[in-house]
């Protein structure tokens, strides 16, 4: 589905958090006296009226492409083929695409394989059918996916379940011919439903993420049995019960493309904390990651980011799939309202995912099992319950 991109507003809600989505008349951020800005924490978080209703004289201007920089670990923009020679391109394959720009897998420096999320940014050119978007469109994503990654190292509130964010690059240069290469032969053997790279010029600048490979999207994947569904599904509530208690986080996108399973030894444990409380789940041979946040909402330090939904009227119209009630039941859940937390969006999410579980969606190669049966029942229980609940963190602390 492809969304309409908005430029950021930014404006005071009563609860005295500031929210931050796609503004216009703001040109930037802006930090008290000289001192530069160490995370985006602080340079938002100083971002405020003051009481006259007027910027304070004494805040300098920075603005939402220092930002990105300064989450890059850059004080600039570096020529592509600087950080991605071709000789470090030779064991890349495009794995998929999105309105957004394309997606390769990538072997890095360390030996591992990243994903690799080539996203052309700041530039004229109409890119997909959609305009590019500008730093202060993307610095939200960024912002998203780097804070959720950042959960793996937090005490009170731990998950490893939303994509790692390894390295994040601000690059500028035409496509290099390694990569037009891979998107010729994606072209070729599965069609593409992009524009051609090759039309990039060379001042064209781009963001490039580079994510842990999470394996096969849930839609893709096919488990043994519903055993492994059930393990898939505790994963994801636990990540998102997480996520809620330490950034007030929506998802808001969570549809079965979102959801990465990588198949692991049939005896891991993956430990999570919610609140200070430990939580063990087994994975029964499936792990989950969580991705794409270009939807999503956080909040920290009295900020919340947000996509603001109620820009994209086309979005509530959509037939077809329950992915698309789920947008309307969101939107009558929080009043179209969405710069505030409303985690019952993540319990309607949690819903569709039990309803693909239930259903014929999701394939198995032993649905006739008894451990197949059994815990298809747990899961059709849950899918008949878990409405009840206000938001996934309420949802597991009464059921793990």
């Amino acid at each position: 589905m492809h969304y309409r991109s908005e430029k950021l507003r930014l404006f005071e809600v009563p609860s005295n958090c500031m929210c931050i989505t796609t503004y216009e008349s703001l040109s930037g951020y802006v930090q008290q006296e000289e001192k530069y800005i160490n995370d985006l924490d602080d340079s938002v978080r100083s971002l405020s009226l003051d009481s006259r209703g007027s910027l304070s004289p004494n805040l300098q201007i920075v603005t939402a492409k220092d930002v990105v920089l300064r989450r890059c670990g850059q004080t600039d923009v570096l020529p592509f083929e600087q950080c991605y020679p071709q000789s470090a391109l030779q064991h890349c394959q495009k794995i998929g695409e999105g309105v957004y720009g394309e997606v390769f897998l990538y072997r890095n420096p360390k030996g591992g394989t990243s994903v690799m999320k080539v996203i052309p940014i700041e530039g004229d050119l109409i890119v997909n059918g959609e305009k590019q978007k500008k730093f202060e469109e993307i610095l939200s994503e960024i912002v998203i996916a780097m804070e959720l990654s950042n959960l793996r190292n937090n005490e009170k509130n731990t998950t490893t379940s939303f994509s790692q964010v390894q390295n994040v690059k601000c690059v500028q240069g035409v496509y290099p011919e390694r990569l037009l290469d891979l998107w010729e032969l994606y072209d070729e053997t599965k069609g593409s439903e992009n524009d051609s790279p090759q039309m990039f010029p060379p001042h064209q600048q781009y963001i490039v993420l580079e994510l842990a490979n999470g394996g096969d999207d849930l839609e893709s994947y096919v488990f043994n049995n519903a055993q492994q569904a059930y393990a898939v599904f505790q994963q994801i509530a636990c990540a998102l019960a997480v996520a809620e208690a330490q950034l007030k986080f929506e998802h808001r996108d969570l549809h079965w493309g979102n959801v990465l399973i990588n198949t692991v030894n049939k005896s891991k444990v993956l430990p999570f904390r919610l609140n200070g409380k430990e939580i063990l789940v087994e994975t029964n041979g499936v792990e989950a990651t969580i991705i794409d946040f270009t939807l999503s909402r956080v909040e920290f330090d009295g900020v919340a980011i947000f996509y603001d939904l109620s820009l994209d009227d086309e979005l509530f119209h959509a037939k077809g799939d329950y992915q698309f009630e789920i947008y309307r039941l969101m939107q009558k859940a929080n009043g179209n309202m969405w710069q505030h937390f409303e985690p019952f969006s993540n319990i309607l999410w949690l819903h569709y995912i039990l309803d693909k579980a239930v259903t014929s969606a999701v394939r198995y190669k032993n649905p006739k099992s008894k451990i197949h049966l059994k815990y298809m029942a747990k899961l059709k229980k849950i899918k008949d319950e878990i409405l009840a609940f206000r938001s996934v963190a309420e949802f597991v602390a009464e059921s793990f």
